[in-house]
């Protein structure tokens, strides 16, 4: 006699009381459950299988849930996701997040929490036909400053993968940027996470960081 089937989610927190909430309130459903500490450790877990929905924390340490459902969109685009955070009050997605639903995690009933996943699962294949549609923008951080002082990103074309610096004349909420490869003229979408930056290197080395006109860049 074959097992019934059962759908499988991916938690993704770094709050092991709210991994084991979740995981216990799918299961009762009937789900079957993973989980991950963050986003790296769910990029692994997506190597062993494919979960028909993820529900993805946004602040966690080593990746950003806005930087992981960016990965997600654009390596697995038939997946729904959920985006949880208890930093914004209603359930609307919030700018920037590239996600399905949103679910304000400790305003809400965690009951609301499987309605979502409900409707997200009955919903899958147009879901999976509009994120295919889509050119996924990609979320990087701000490098630091070059050695005029001038701050600035890195940004990898989608399409040649070859990478060129753009400069960052000043910081906007979340959003979906756009700018042309500068090999290909290939369309990159692009979104700057302002809360993290990579140091840049000491000044000895500065000779390494690309130096970068700002008329010719500066966004």
């Amino acid at each position: 006699m074959s097992l019934p089937f059962k759908h499988r989610i991916l938690v993704v927190d770094d709050e092991e009381s709210i991994r084991d909430l979740f995981t216990r309130l799918l299961q009762m459903e009937g789900y079957e459950v993973a989980v991950a500490e963050n986003g790296f450790g769910a990029l692994l877990k997506l190597k062993q299988l494919l979960p028909e929905v993820i529900i993805s924390d946004l602040n966690m340490p080593k990746m950003s849930g806005f930087e992981f459902l960016s990965v997600v969109r654009r390596r697995f685009p038939k997946i729904s996701v959920v985006a949880s955070s208890g930093a914004y009050e209603h359930r609307v997605v919030p700018t920037g997040v590239l996600a399905d639903a949103f679910y304000a995690k400790g305003q809400e009933d965690p009951r609301n929490l499987v309605e979502i996943v409900a409707n997200l699962i009955q919903t899958s294949a147009a879901r999976a036909s509009a994120h295919q549609e889509e050119s996924a923008p990609v979320w990087i951080p701000r490098n630091g400053k070059d050695s005029n002082g001038i701050p600035y990103i890195v940004i990898t074309c989608t399409e040649c993968l070859r990478s060129f610096p753009l400069n960052v004349a000043k910081e906007e909420n979340a959003e979906i940027l756009e700018t042309s490869c500068l090999f290909c003229s290939n369309l990159v979408k692009y979104i700057i996470d302002f809360s993290r930056s990579v140091n840049s290197p000491p000044k000895g080395q500065s000779a390494l960081i690309p130096q970068i006109r700002p008329s010719s860049y500066t966004i």
